[in-house]
């Protein structure tokens, strides 16, 4: 038995931020984003919403897929890198808001690769669960809100990032179909490249580090780009190895949606058919750990998935972290 798709979902908040509000916070020229980022808009959360409000609409949608799924859940995992609050998870908040009080809810961070690292633990914990008790079925969300984090006048960032959750339910599926490998690497090296540096307990989050703008998110743009273009193909191959699958028989690649312009060198740079790459980061931005769900959603509604069909799930993020799924459409 392997463990596959069941359920798709993804919410994006209704605002809208288009180029030329960047170009007015900024002071860039909308031509300047464009061709640096191919990214035309994001959307931005309304006042009040949280995290755990996005992964909902997400995770709601996901279930609505298989309704008796519900009462055979074995785990919530939610993959976040702005959580509604440092503590308690919010996998806790949203499994209260889903009503599905007693199964195991936490969250995990490895930034824009989040979702891929949840996706592995998921498919671990249910092929464990074969040789033990609990539920056969994951929910899956990937849900982050980084309008929080911008820094309005680094161009470099802001015209980068909107906010999104996208979620998976996941459940058995026949031999051959589903989770067939994957592949997870970290290099905290290389840590300082994606952060916010104040906030935990190594840089209190007080008067003066909000002076200095320590509480905003920081990234050094040209190593970051350096780094998946290393690192992305090399997941990439390790994951189709365990999986026994080879790249020219993969049908679709998902990749993280970092920006149109990175995700373009990484097809490049892997050497595959840009058809075969969808994208979603001109209308929604980097959506961090929800890009890779929304996209795989965005993508099944413009052409849907057929039977049989080999995906590879992709991407990077802060820590450094990379990693990659493979999965065989049931």
């Amino acid at each position: 038995m392997g463990f596959g798709f069941l359920g798709l979902g993804g919410h994006v908040p209704p605002l809208v931020v288009d180029n030329a509000q960047v170009a007015e916070w900024t002071g860039a020229d909308e031509d300047w984003i464009v061709e640096r980022t191919g990214i035309l808009e994001r959307r931005y959360r309304e006042p009040g919403t949280v995290t755990s409000d996005l992964a909902l609409h997400a995770a709601r949608e996901a279930l609505d897929a298989l309704p008796t799924a519900v009462d055979r859940l074995g785990v919530v995992i939610v993959a976040t890198s702005t959580p509604d609050q440092p503590q308690p998870s919010t996998g806790a908040i949203l499994q209260d808001k889903l009503g599905l009080s007693d199964i195991p809810a936490f969250d995990v961070n490895a930034v824009c690769s989040g979702f891929l690292y949840a996706l592995a633990v998921a498919d671990s914990m249910l092929s464990a669960r074969l040789a033990g008790q609990g539920g056969d079925h994951a929910l899956v969300v990937g849900t982050d809100i980084y309008s929080s984090l911008m820094n309005r006048s680094d161009r470099r960032t802001v015209s980068l990032f909107g906010d999104g959750a996208g979620a998976v339910l996941l459940g058995p599926v026949p031999d051959g179909y589903g989770v067939l490998g994957w592949r997870l690497v970290a290099h905290g090296e290389h840590r300082e490249l994606v952060e916010v540096p104040a906030g935990g307990t190594r840089q209190p989050l007080d008067a003066r580090s909000r002076e200095a703008g320590e509480h905003l998110f920081r990234m050094r743009g040209r190593e970051v780009r350096e780094y998946a273009l290393g690192v992305l193909p090399k997941v990439v191959g390790e994951a189709l190895d365990s999986a026994g699958v080879r790249l020219e028989d993969v049908d679709r690649f998902i990749l993280h949606q970092a920006n149109t312009r990175l995700v373009e060198a990484c097809t490049r740079e892997l050497g595959v058919d840009p058809e075969r790459v969808p994208l979603t980061a001109p209308q929604f931005g980097n959506t961090a750990t929800a890009s890779i769900p929304l996209t795989l959603r965005a993508e099944n509604e413009l052409r849907p998935f057929r039977r049989g069909e080999r995906l590879v799930l992709a991407g990077v993020g802060g820590g450094m972290t990379a990693g990659a799924v493979v999965v065989r459409w049931y």
